[in-house]
């Protein structure tokens, strides 16, 4: 045990500070802590603890029981766990991680440099160890990285009354029993049945008879992301995950599943932002906006907002061509920022509506044919509204020339925002692309592009016809 804290640590109603200030509780020494972390819940000491100057938390882990200790690593976020669990000695590091559920314990482990996850392992005991080795072999982004291997089975022969007490028995080391998995001699997934159906069901009556036949699985090789939305899906509270034997290696429960859909959420924000993706402890999911350096935040911002300058070139270079054409009719000028902004804005919220739709599975590739018809029609339908309130405009500025100009122009604009926010992200889904990128950044620059062709060549085709006439 470590020498006892030179501070004491005080506990408020807004969390834990160092000594000093209206603190209802103090608690000036080890046993008193580690009542209180017994009283409270551990995503509030969590948050409380990060509060903390590292050193102060770093005694405080160390002064606290492993059970509490491991209970609010795995509720802390990935740079606060990362500092505190460098900091903990190595001994009491490994009996906090001998008591977190498998999957957690891993995160934890594969979060380390290789040698400190090495003498950690070898501190845990031979079970342990081989279940962490295992579990770590799947690559990441999979059912096999986001799974548990602590899960409950039962054999189809036992009666109900001899399947509760089995699960009461297996209770305190599995990661959930409301739900138990039936397989047979081969570790064959071959049902499912729920601790409410044990209960209700008659004593003598066999697991086989009362389970669900066939339950809904994934490979240890499915995207994490597909998973997520399969477990939303069907509602489920916990997914068994099989390998390519259809022999169950554990499951995924609705816990870590959150936390998927928060992580590929954030990612698909962030590129609809143009920010670029990473990984590792330069991902900027996983450090959060708060804790990010200026450095990081610089780096994952500049590429595309580069790669954007140089896309907009295209759009002086649109506008040098049409010179001649500005010249004769300087009028035309003042609408060109309204309708390439409308183009842009139209094109955004297509792209924004198409990104999440393919996300949460809501349409497929198939359906892009189906879409573009309605697409069409409301683009037309809104374009027409914008250009018909813009010819107004256009009539004071420039006379009905102008104003006929600017309306078929901005009908235009948005008809091909539009169809290029709908239609990005399914070019780039079918090149296995996220459709994330095709984010408002992306085709802002590309819609704009397009506005100033299109207005300057209707304006070119339809004043030069004047001319004429």
């Amino acid at each position: 045990m470590n020498e006892p804290l030179k501070h004491p640590i005080n506990i408020s109603a807004s969390g834990i500070s160092a000594s000093g200030g209206d603190d209802f509780l103090n608690y000036p020494d080890d046993q008193a802590l580690r009542r209180m972390c017994e009283n409270e819940h551990p995503a509030d000491l969590a948050a409380a603890f990060a509060e903390l100057e590292l050193e102060k938390a770093v005694a405080v882990f160390s002064s606290i029981t492993s059970e509490c200790c491991a209970d609010v690593l795995v509720h802390m976020d990935y740079d606060s766990q990362r500092e505190i669990a460098a900091r903990l000695p190595d001994d009491v590091l490994a009996r906090a991680i001998a008591r977190m559920s498998a999957d957690d314990r891993v995160d934890l482990i594969q979060s380390m440099p290789d040698e400190r996850g090495e003498s950690l392992l070898h501190l845990l005991a031979k079970k342990e160890r081989e279940d962490i080795r295992k579990l770590s072999a799947y690559e990441e982004d999979t059912a096999g990285a986001l799974m548990t291997s602590e899960y409950a089975t039962l054999s189809p022969y036992l009666t109900a009354r001899q399947a509760i007490d089995k699960l009461r028995l297996e209770a305190p080391d599995k990661e959930t029993i409301y739900h138990a998995y039936v397989i047979d001699s081969e570790r064959r997934l071959i049902g499912q049945i729920s601790l409410r159906a044990l209960i209700m069901a008659r004593p003598n009556t066999l697991v086989e008879d009362i389970m669900r036949r066939d339950p809904i699985r994934v490979n240890v090789h499915d995207d994490q992301e597909a998973v997520a939305r399969l477990m939303a899906r069907y509602d489920l509270l916990a997914m068994p995950v099989t390998n390519g034997n259809d022999a169950l290696v554990g499951i995924i429960t609705f816990d870590d599943v959150h936390d998927v859909i928060e992580e590929e959420a954030t990612e698909d924000f962030h590129r609809m932002g143009s920010i670029s993706a990473g990984s590792g402890p330069e991902d900027l999911v996983d450090i959060g906006l708060r804790d990010a350096g200026p450095w990081l935040l610089i780096r994952k911002r500049l590429p595309w907002l580069l790669a954007l300058v140089f896309m907009n070139i295209f759009s002086g270079a649109g506008i040098a061509y049409y010179e001649e054409t500005i010249q004769g009719t300087v009028a035309l000028v003042f609408f060109l920022p309204l309708l390439i902004g409308s183009g842009g804005n139209a094109g955004a919220q297509s792209a924004t509506l198409m990104v999440r739709a393919l996300a949460i599975g809501d349409v497929m590739m198939k359906d892009w044919f189906r879409l573009v018809g309605k697409e069409v029609a409301i683009a037309l339908c809104i374009g027409v509204c914008m250009g018909i309130a813009v010819s107004l405009i256009g009539i004071f500025r420039g006379g009905p020339d102008v104003a006929f100009i600017v309306a078929l122009a901005m009908v235009c604009v948005v008809l091909f925002g539009s169809l290029l926010g709908m239609s990005l992200p399914f070019l780039l889904t079918r090149f296995n692309m996220d459709p994330a990128t095709a984010s408002a950044p992306l085709v802002t620059s590309i819609a704009d592009i397009g506005g100033v062709v299109i207005y300057f060549g209707i304006a070119t085709w339809y004043l030069g016809l004047a001319t004429v006439v």
